[in-house]
């Protein structure tokens, strides 16, 4: 079990430094500091180890506790933010699930499983009186996840996540307005935007 982990880490940094386009057995091999017999004892191919990566996205990371609702809400996506800079298990698997075209995989269960995280916190935020008469919570969580995909490609384009804090920020900023109810706005932690 511990030579997998190591290959699937080292994976990991080959597949965020290079993509999956540009990764290669021997690059993973090369810095797991395995044999060929161990990496084919626990993957038969990249792809496999790239479809491992991919499909273990929310056990990558530990989501932060507290009571349902938008401020938990508002804390995942800020917590998932830190993981993107500092975890590259799960910035790798966030980018082979971008990425997973180029390599002839079109599954949408990491953003299926991201909007059923942020679906759960809406419906208690509802419960607890927090979003407009307006908001679908099923939409919205959908929304989100597009918004914060969408958010975190653009950031790393511009400078390798530096600037992600503030633009997760900046997001809330506008969408709590669009959401949330004025006591409850009230009552909102925004993430620090590390400006």
């Amino acid at each position: 079990m511990r030579t997998r982990q190591i290959v699937l880490h080292a994976a990991a940094e080959v597949f965020d430094e290079c993509g999956y386009g540009a990764a290669s057995i021997s690059k993973i091999m090369q810095r797991a500091g395995v044999t060929q017999g161990g990496m084919y004892f626990h993957f038969k191919s990249k792809l496999g180890i790239a479809e491992a990566i991919m499909a273990s996205q929310q056990d990558f990371i530990e989501l932060p506790l507290g009571e349902d609702g938008l401020q938990r809400l508002i804390d995942i996506t800020t917590h998932i933010t830190h993981e993107l800079q500092h975890n590259v298990l799960f910035r790798a698997s966030v980018r082979l699930a971008v990425e997973q075209e180029d390599f002839g995989r079109h599954d949408a269960t990491a953003y299926q499983e991201w909007a059923d995280q942020f679906r759960t916190q809406l419906v208690a935020a509802r419960r607890r009186g927090e979003l407009l008469d307006e908001v679908d919570e099923d939409e919205f969580a959908n929304l989100l996840v597009a918004a914060y995909t969408g958010t975190q490609i653009f950031s790393t384009m511009v400078s390798r996540r530096a600037d992600l804090p503030e633009r997760i920020s900046t997001l809330w900023r506008y969408l709590l307005r669009a959401i949330a109810t004025p006591q409850a706005r009230e009552t909102l932690r925004l993430p620090d935007s590390g400006a």
